[in-house]
């Protein structure tokens, strides 16, 4: 588990100054994150809301691999060993999936109790002038006295749109090319409109984009309307091409406080043996599914919520 500083990835590589670049769109806002030099460089603005705390990223690897050539191993995968036992003890996380890999987040003042949570498990590392150095919580003053809680105390309602999304890579030299029709996407093509719909309803569609640039690596996840706006030739995807459907959770702003929200809908899909690319934003979670499996998932997912209530 590497540890990089980031304020709040074998694909292709994009050379910058800035590490950590998320963008996402969603039919309430932008959601924006990224490193501490990219925010030096953006402007300010009376329209720019930023979360009061510095947040970590881990990523967590297989022994032996790096974050260049890991092979993603899935929200479902890390849900009951890394998620789980951070929800029981008050960690908050936000989730990053991208095409290489999955990211999670948690605040910098939370560092403590993540690493003491976590060692029995994992070898920690942090990371210091690029180089892989071993974590440990000796200076540590907050961490360890929080108690355990029940996991998903809150019930948050989901969402299950209709259109279906592809997740995407694009080579660094095929970026100028796309440029434009990315800009135009994201800022300003007519969206569809941004529904009031009652919470644990289906939508028709919803309106997201996510656009990553995390270590030179590009990640894209966009509905398959949207793909044909975009020369084919140039995106890449895994070899099935297969299409993915969206679990988009809460009824009301979430908020950066509350525990267990990621392992509310990451536990039971890893107790279903179902993968999903998980997409934290400024108001609400987004878990995206294989298509053929959105059915399985919204039943197993509506069991759970039941049996908490």
């Amino acid at each position: 588990m590497t540890l990089p500083s980031y304020e709040w990835l074998n694909s292709y590589k994009v050379e910058g100054e800035c590490k950590f670049f998320s963008l996402t769109e969603t039919p309430e806002d932008y959601t924006i994150i990224l490193d501490e030099e990219g925010f030096k460089e953006l402007p300010p603005s009376e329209f720019l809301q930023v979360v009061d705390s510095t947040w970590l990223v881990l990523n967590v690897l297989s022994n032996g691999s790096s974050s260049a050539n890991i092979q993603p191993i899935g929200v479902t995968k890390i849900a009951k060993s890394v998620i789980a036992p951070l929800a029981e003890h008050n960690v908050s996380v936000l989730m990053l999936s991208t095409y290489q890999t999955d990211f999670i987040l948690v605040r910098e003042k939370d560092m403590p109790v993540v690493i003491h949570t976590l060692e029995g498990e994992f070898d920690i590392y942090k990371e210091v002038n690029g180089e892989p150095v071993p974590a440990n919580c000796d200076d540590a003053s907050n961490g360890f006295l929080k108690p355990k809680q029940a996991v998903n105390s809150t019930v948050h309602p989901i969402q299950s749109p209709r259109n279906r999304f592809c997740i995407l890579s694009v080579s660094p030299d095929s970026l100028p090319a796309i440029a434009t029709i990315l800009i135009d996407v994201l800022f300003y093509s007519h969206s569809p409109p941004k529904e009031t719909v009652p919470a644990s309803q289906d939508l028709d569609s919803v309106t997201f984009f996510a656009f990553s640039l995390i270590e030179g690596y590009i990640s894209i996840v966009m509905d398959a309307e949207t793909k044909k706006k975009f020369p084919s030739d140039l995106l890449l995807t895994s070899s099935s091409g297969e299409l993915w459907r969206m679990v988009r959770i809460g009824g009301q702003p979430l908020g950066f406080d509350e525990c267990g929200i990621v392992a509310q809908i990451a536990e039971p899909l890893a107790d279903a043996d179902i993968s999903a690319y998980y997409i934290s934003t400024f108001n609400f979670d987004h878990a995206l599914v294989p298509e053929e499996d959105i059915d399985h998932v919204t039943e197993v997912l509506q069991k759970r919520q039941e049996s908490q209530r």
